[in-house]
């Protein structure tokens, strides 16, 4: 059965079918060797604009300049006074090339408008931004909050326009390592989803996908723009970035009380979150991270799997409904008009994260713990994300991605390398909002509830729990996707 509403039509690439848990979904594999059809992916476009200069922003615009090989000109765009430019010229954009310049006038002149500013601000500038785009013009994105936002206020994208999405299943820093990476080794990249919300030029598809390709994606997947901002600001504010932000603290405080030394706690929980966990997962799947565990390792995983997939199943539920209800997009639009005053703090400076650079300066890679409780708690919230994606409705790509490969593929492993700590505090704004109001809650709820049932047996874990993970669909669809995965682990400098 081909899943409804994710099938596509594409002259340029080369269309196949994937079979994930007994649904068929249409895909395009990426890679160097089809940088040559981009001319006829982008016929019709001139110019591209990457208007934004954050972590997407400028892996983008020089993935894309790089890809396109003056095909198509790829322009900069920033807003007046930035102190951005000094970077784009860094990256080799200048404004006497025409290739660097202000953001509106950049977007007037552009056939196709990559609009990779943060959130708040796509939300505060999106009348300004519409009023300058070209009748005829391409719209594209990279999250759909923008579409959360106009449909709580009732409004929606101008019509004459063509509006796509290409979203990266990885942080900006992941899009352009991998893509380097990439000329060594042929699809190396970023996963991507994409979404055409209007095509009124009857090339939308294939722009998004020549977009994709460009980028590196090693595959590419369809999904709807309001899936994917549902699943994108619930991942991040789950297993991607708050969820685990809870997780390892929770972990580390336990190991602690339990008399492991700062160092042995550090690496018992963040350093084996971000590292045995996540490479075990990332190639042989959550099962295979299951079965690498011995017997008696296996017990202790399920004890902690059965009390922390009701934590991870019960706030993902949560999440979920208010990021749908449009409440949590509320929350980050109010949150960005209190910064001036109240600016977020970092949490690097918290002692955890402070014994965090001493473990990690002296840690020797090869004799990491693979922790089996870790394993367990890392695993069981995992489960909670994904069963509640499924629950609604999402395609199995999708949800692969957002609650696996993204994390294990492109997050951890930055966090592995620089800290939780640095993920939490120098990622976008939306993510570092969504961090700070939920990892509180994955703690507390796995710190009083979860933690307690096991160490105390305060209520009763359901055996049940372990055997559905055992037998669950998403270890097939993480086979078939580990098939497309590159063979190069992301470089972290």
């Amino acid at each position: 059965m081909t899943t409804p509403g994710l099938n596509f039509e594409t002259e340029v690439f080369d269309k196949e079918y994937i079979t994930l848990a007994g649904t068929r979904e249409a895909i395009v594999r990426g890679g160097r060797d089809l940088f040559g059809r981009l001319p006829r992916a982008f016929t019709g476009v001139n110019q591209v604009a990457v208007i934004g200069w954050g972590p997407q922003g400028s892996a983008q615009a020089q993935n894309l300049r790089d890809s396109l090989a003056g095909w198509v000109k790829v322009v900069v765009g920033l807003r007046a006074g930035s102190s951005s430019f000094a970077a784009a010229r860094e990256a080799g954009f200048s404004e006497g090339e025409g290739t660097l310049g202000e953001m509106f006038e950049v977007i007037a002149a552009s056939d196709m408008v990559l609009l990779l500013i943060s959130d708040a601000a796509q939300a505060a500038l999106h009348e300004r931004i519409f009023a300058a785009l070209r009748p005829g013009a391409t719209l594209g994105l990279s999250h759909g909050f923008l579409l959360g936002h106009l449909t709580q206020r009732g409004s929606r994208f101008p019509e004459g326009i063509d509006v796509i999405a290409v979203c990266p299943k990885g942080m900006g820093a992941s899009v352009r390592a991998l893509y380097l990476q990439g000329a060594d080794t042929n699809g190396a990249g970023i996963n991507a989803s994409f979404a055409v919300e209007q095509d009124v030029s009857g090339h939308a598809t294939e722009r998004a996908l020549g977009w994709s390709v460009a980028l590196g994606a090693p595959y590419t997947f369809r999904t709807t723009l309001k899936s994917e901002y549902l699943s994108d600001l619930t991942g991040e504010r789950a297993i991607l970035l708050g969820g685990v932000h809870g997780i390892v603290e929770s972990l580390y405080r336990r190991f602690r009380e339990q008399g492991m030394s700062e160092t042995d706690a550090y690496h018992h929980s963040v350093d084996c979150v971000t590292g045995p966990i996540s490479r075990t997962v990332s190639k042989d799947g959550l099962l295979g991270l299951y079965r690498r565990l011995d017997d008696a390792g296996r017990e202790v995983f399920g004890r902690a799997y059965a009390a922390s997939y009701p934590v991870g199943l019960e706030l993902t539920h949560e999440i979920y409904d208010e990021v749908s209800s449009g409440n949590e997009i509320r929350s980050v639009i109010l949150a960005g008009e209190r910064l001036a005053r109240f600016p977020m703090g970092r949490i690097d400076q918290a002692g955890m994260w402070r014994a965090g650079e001493v473990a990690r300066r002296d840690r020797d890679a090869e004799r990491l713990p693979l922790d089996p409780f870790t394993a367990g708690v890392f695993c069981g919230v995992m489960m909670g994300q994904i069963d509640t994606f499924i629950e609604h409705g999402h395609p199995y790509s999708e949800i692969a991605n957002e609650s696996v490969i993204e994390a294990t593929d492109s997050l951890n492993p930055y966090m592995h390398a620089r800290g939780v700590a640095f993920m939490v505090d120098n990622c976008s704004t939306t993510a570092r909002l969504g961090s700070r109001k939920w990892a509180p809650r994955f703690d507390y709820l796995l710190s009083q509830t979860a933690y307690p049932a096991v160490d105390h047996k305060t209520s009763p874990l359901d055996p049940a729990l372990v055997e559905a993970f055992e037998t669950h669909p998403i270890h097939e669809v993480l086979r078939v996707c580990a098939q497309m995965r590159p063979t190069v682990d992301i470089f972290v400098a």
